[in-house]
């Protein structure tokens, strides 16, 4: 008995990776390599490119080195995320150069042996490294009327005009089709033009079947939507795959010029003006 006993309090043999050297007992959670990020710190008033080296894990995103250097390097990085999962917009950077939700861009498909570049939002004011000012956004929502609900005609509506407009719901309002538009990116025509994302918004509303707000004028006028020049850019930056351009921009596009530009219609109007917008028809269904 005092045998069997003593069998069963023996110590386990150690196993060759307790035996190993320290360094190749390190081995599995370094053996993927590492990485340069090469992150802006600063603020609207200038700043730098920073070098910071991470450790790569299998399935890595850009946001989790992101969160990697703020554990190991520079607690006081600033970034902006919610979700992780690619549903709240709020880790929008520009990663090489390129408008990206960095929770879904993963570090695999960039070169190992080169930086990854991450920066701001060009077309946003910084507020400090890689958070931006958006609040811009929200002020120019504020101009688009909201959903009115028409009277002239039932409350049902096909499938085929409800999948219409469920595409710009879609939006989770990343911003990243702004950031990458050249009239706000660049040429900094913010008091002039909404942007892609809020011509999705009116798209979404003036699409809908039972809305009865006329919202054409204030794409003329006061959301700029001559500025865009169909470049398709937006669309294809967009991380819920919007067809922006085809779906959104250029139908208004169209309804603009109808109602401004073709002749024929103008004399339309001058001889039959058009009804109250509570109790006329949707324009024509692009």
């Amino acid at each position: 008995m005092a045998q069997s006993t003593l069998a069963e309090t023996r110590p386990a043999e150690p196993t060759p990776a307790q035996t190993a050297p320290a360094e190749a007992r390190e081995t599995p959670a370094t053996q993927a390599g590492e990485i340069t990020l090469r992150i802006f710190r600063g603020d609207n008033q200038g700043g730098e490119m920073v070098d910071y080296t991470v450790l790569v894990a299998p399935g890595m995103v850009v946001l989790d080195a992101l969160h990697q250097v703020q554990a190991r390097h520079a607690p006081d990085l600033a970034v902006r995320w919610n979700c992780k999962a690619g549903r709240c917009g709020s880790c929008s950077a520009e990663v090489n150069g390129r408008p990206r939700l960095t929770c879904m861009d993963r570090i695999d498909k960039y070169p190992a042996d080169e930086p990854i570049v991450v920066r701001p939002m060009k077309a946003f004011p910084v507020i400090k490294d890689l958070a931006c000012d958006v609040s811009w956004n929200f002020r120019v929502n504020r101009k688009i009327p909201a959903f009115q609900l028409r009277t002239d005609r039932p409350r049902q509506f096909s499938q085929a005009e409800a999948d219409r407009v469920q595409e710009f719901r879609k939006c989770i309002e990343c911003f990243l089709c702004q950031d990458v538009c050249h009239v706000l990116r660049d040429h900094e025509q913010q008091e002039e033009f909404c942007g892609p994302r809020f011509l999705v918004r009116v798209a979404g509303l003036e699409m809908h079947p039972l809305d009865a707000a006329d919202r054409v004028p204030l794409l003329k006028k006061e959301l700029g939507i001559g500025y865009c020049n169909i470049t398709k850019c937006c669309t294809e930056v967009c991380p819920e795959s919007i067809k922006i351009t085809d779906n959104a921009i250029i139908p208004l596009k169209e309804r603009v010029v109808d109602r401004y530009y073709d002749p024929i219609q103008m004399l339309l109007q001058i001889v039959s003006p058009r009804p109250a917008p509570e109790s006329s028809p949707k324009e024509g269904e692009r």
